[in-house]
């Protein structure tokens, strides 16, 4: 994007939002279950509501109702569309209480060059909101925010209602019993395009031979039919008692729910200090503390591994170069643990230049070797050619920023698409000129797994 274009959408943006105010109002409340406060807007804002807790349990993000919605459907320019224009609605902000500020929830897709028809039916190419009522959690406190947007010049009316209705959901949230919520019934599982999948591997490999690419990501899906349809609070009731160590992620679109429970941070911004994580190369977990050391050890001194992992560390690191000062990268990979995989992991730090956003960062760095390949351009030219779907927000960033710049992103990985009484599931791997179809394939069933434990369905050796 030149820098012409660029400045057309900041003063569309600008001048689109003038008419704005955006409202906000926080009050600190007793310790309250998250889920509990996702539930108690099942009625009310079932289809949009949104849900975040970071990996280290330190900060929980649950949005109801949509104060503003901020989504694009280009193909081009769609992070600069939704970065301008969050800028140029904080800039409407009245807030007396910044202790706590306004929060922007939702991601991107994968690919939106990507022309194959899919299930994501109502999730455009950039979905974002900011929630009429947002609970965070932090530092063992907890505060309910309301927020309005709106161009009426009277609203005192309008915030009392919403006064009322903040304090019956916080009640509701604290004092009602949540639902047992019980595995799902699974009536059915389909491995989609799975002969087409195998061979894919077989042509992206001999691509990879003929030196056309070093390394390409192909993914598939997986199709669970429920009995019943499968609630939005379930669902993550489910994921986050099966994956605690990892991000928790759900965001609503109408009928549809995404959600999941990935390892991988994409990028986190917090008072100018930027953090990215390199996770590629992976095991399965040891059923004993000595398999399970074995295979770490394994993983760590694999070369096949060790190659797709530093091919993340060094476009991350570049990347960083571009938007960071004193930059911090370890020399080697530590082990990663979660319950049913262990990856390769570097952690990689630095100083956020002036000028440089959050969201700058998640646009360079989507997506990383890790889940395109290298070089990114061929890597996604050979995705869109030979990949048997349309990834939707599948291995995407998901994630939130607040008013001040700071926010984090993940990356959409072990996660699904419900869809009412079906949910599909997502897994993919890191194709070199070595990898054979068989091994691949059995690498997805491995990443599969959480999904799978999460949402009740059999595991592929259980079939």
């Amino acid at each position: 994007m030149n820098p012409q274009q660029y400045s057309s959408i900041e003063q569309y943006a600008d001048t689109r939002y003038s008419a704005y105010r955006f409202y906000t109002e926080t009050i600190e409340v007793s310790r309250m279950s998250a889920l509990a406060f996702f539930e108690a807007g099942e009625k009310q804002y079932k289809g949009k509501r949104m849900f975040w807790q970071n990996r280290e349990k330190t900060f929980t993000l649950v949005g109801l109702g949509h104060a503003h919605v901020l989504a694009s459907s280009v193909q081009q320019g769609r992070f600069e569309e939704i970065k301008q224009k969050w800028e140029s609605l904080c800039k409407q902000i009245v807030n007396e209480e910044p202790d706590v500020e306004p929060i922007l929830f939702g991601g991107f897709s994968f690919d939106p060059l990507n022309e194959l028809e899919s299930e994501w039916t109502h999730f455009p190419e950039a979905y974002f909101a900011v929630p009429s009522f947002q609970l965070v959690i932090k530092d063992d406190q907890a505060y309910v925010s309301i927020n309005l947007i709106t161009a009426e010049k009277e609203t005192f009316n309008q915030f009392e209602l919403m006064r009322k209705e903040r304090d019956r959901l916080i009640h509701a949230a604290q004092v009602l019993e949540l639902p047992k919520y019980q595995k799902p019934l699974v009536m059915d599982r389909t491995e989609i395009k799975k002969e087409q999948y195998l061979d894919s591997i077989d042509k992206v490999t001999g691509i990879i031979k003929a030196e056309q690419a070093e390394k390409v990501v192909i993914a598939r899906s997986l199709k669970l039919d429920f009995e019943e349809p499968l609630s939005a609070s379930s669902a993550l009731y489910q994921v986050s008692e099966e994956q605690p160590e990892s991000f928790l992620f759900g965001m609503e679109a109408e009928t549809q729910f995404f959600f999941g429970a990935t390892p991988e941070r994409l990028v986190k911004v917090k008072e100018s200090q930027a953090l990215s994580t390199c996770l590629a190369g992976s095991t399965p977990r040891g059923k004993t503390m000595e398999k399970d050391m074995e295979l770490g050890e394994a993983l760590l001194n694999d070369k096949k591994n060790r190659s797709e992992h530093q091919y993340v560390v060094d476009m991350i690191r570049e990347v960083f170069n571009g938007h960071t000062s004193r930059l911090t990268v370890p020399n080697v990979p530590k082990l990663m643990k979660i319950r049913d995989i262990q990856h390769l992991h570097t952690p990689v730090e630095g100083e956020l230049n002036s000028g440089s956003t959050l969201f700058d960062l998640v646009r360079d760095l989507h997506p990383t070797p890790a889940l395109g390949g290298e070089p990114k351009q061929e890597a996604l030219d050979i995705i869109r050619e030979y990949e048997t779907m349309n990834r939707g927000y599948y291995a995407a960033p998901v994630g939130w920023i607040d008013a001040k710049g700071d926010g984090e992103f993940a990356v959409a990985i072990r996660s699904a698409l419900l869809n009412e009484k079906e949910a599909y599931l997502y897994a993919g791997g890191g194709i070199v000129e070595d990898s054979t179809p068989e091994s691949e394939y059995d690498e997805t069933w491995v990443k599969f797994r959480p999904m799978l434990r999460a949402l009740g369905g059999l595991l592929s050796d259980e079939s």
